[in-house]
């Protein structure tokens, strides 16, 4: 794996707010990706362009055409970079709003039966499937996740298939863990046992990562929190499969049957996300410029991983004099220190430095990490190693070596028992 080279670096850097910055804090390193990715600076100015516009869709006007044909040409953007079968895409809230309504229809709308997911979730999937498991009076079955490698297994669920399952759950990427799960191969050990089930996935910590795939899980619904994937805050973006739609959802009667989007809908949110695929096909072409335009998505995404899988390797292994994590004294890496399976996050801990204190001295260093605490968030994660905290790395494609060796060179010297 290899980073990217300067030059394509610098020019990714300079199409980003914030990237070496807070306008509270001021120079600071940025490895709280996680919790948030930097912004666009298309996205910004796209933000503050149809923030002043009054019109809306669905008028006859000039302006509310043009709002429709954005709104239109940013779906076909989303085609490109999620790549489904069918289907359609829209805006909701955020993330978590859209997992409580896909889950939500997909368990009140089916006959009775089971409704399984994994400890691994994230507590969004793991509260609506319960939640509303437990309204339906449907089972809800939880599959243990492997405390090692930070994930959950098609074998483990294919060990807890019964042909009643109705609904199932996966995580495509921990945002504890930083380990990456696999979508397809969950899917088919579903459908090997219950072939009609319905199957939601959290795609929300995955997405800035790229690589995503729908066409191939064989899936019914998949989210994303745009705001993760350098777009803003205030809205979610979810994928629904035709089959779901054809299911008794939501709506306004009388109106068409089809449509999932409720009220007046945000022109601005759709057209940040075309920034987004904008960027990733501008990133894609740098790789080769001749490739059309799903081959660059997915020559981005290629490019993303190799580019974290080296800053990631430096991390946890060390670069030059400098001990990675994994060297450090007491320390525990949270899903293996050489997992294959890693997307651009380590969570750690040391047995003799508490993490709050490791995240305070950190930003006291202008280095921008999280303190993930054993609560309804991580403890899921967390308690089952003993931990009651961790912290946090989470970095992009964006991010540099020379952070990841300022960050090495600053826990060197908070990890130093002396």
């Amino acid at each position: 794996m290899s980073a990217f080279a300067p030059a394509l670096l610098s020019d990714i850097r300079s199409r980003f707010a914030h990237v070496d910055s807070c306008p509270f804090q001021g120079p600071r390193i940025f490895f709280e990706n996680a919790g948030g990715a930097l912004t666009l600076k298309s996205a910004v100015e796209t933000s503050a362009t149809f923030a002043a516009i009054p019109d809306n869709q669905g008028r006859d006007n000039p302006a509310a055409k043009a709002l429709g044909e954005i709104i239109d040409r940013a779906k076909a953007h989303m085609d490109t970079f999620f790549n489904p079968e069918g289907g359609q895409f829209f805006v909701g809230e955020s993330g978590t709003e859209l997992t409580f309504r896909l889950i939500r229809t997909m368990i009140t709308g089916t006959p009775p039966g089971k409704v399984i997911g994994s400890t691994v979730e994230h507590p969004a999937s793991r509260s609506a499937a319960q939640h509303w498991a437990g309204i339906a009076g449907k089972p809800y079955v939880s599959v243990p996740h492997d405390d090692a490698t930070g994930s959950v297994s098609a074998d483990a669920y294919a060990g807890a298939m019964t042909p009643d399952v109705q609904v199932a759950t996966i995580l495509h990427t921990s945002p504890v863990t930083g380990i990456a799960n696999d979508v397809a191969g969950i899917a088919r050990a579903i459908r090997a046992v219950a072939p009609e089930a319905f199957i939601f996935v959290d795609g929300i910590q995955h997405a800035s990562h790229g690589r995503i795939d729908i066409a191939a899980y064989d899936i019914d619904g998949y989210v994303i929190s745009p705001y993760k994937v350098f777009s803003r805050h205030g809205y979610g973006i979810a994928w629904v499969s035709d089959r779901l739609t054809a299911l008794d959802i939501e709506q306004l009667i009388d109106g068409p049957r089809a449509n999932w989007e409720m009220g007046t809908r945000d022109t601005g949110a759709y057209a940040t996300f075309s920034d987004v695929v904008a960027y990733f096909d501008w990133l894609g072409a740098q790789q080769d410029a001749t490739l059309p335009p799903r081959s660059r998505i997915e020559a981005a995404g290629a490019a993303i991983h190799a580019h974290e899988a080296a800053l990631t390797g430096a991390l946890l292994h060390g670069t030059g004099n400098l001990p990675g994590l994994a060297d450090l004294p007491g320390a525990t890496i949270l899903g293996g220190a050489d997992n294959p399976m890693r997307e651009g996050l380590v969570c750690f801990a040391l047995a003799h430095v508490p993490a709050a204190e490791i995240v305070t001295r950190l930003n006291g260093a202008g280095i921008r990490t999280h303190i993930r605490k054993a609560d309804h968030y991580s403890g899921n994660i967390l308690t089952p190693l003993g931990l009651d905290a961790a912290v946090r790395v989470s970095l992009c494609h964006y991010n540099s070596l020379d952070e990841i060796r300022a960050l090495l060179a600053a826990l060197k010297d908070i990890s130093d028992p002396s």
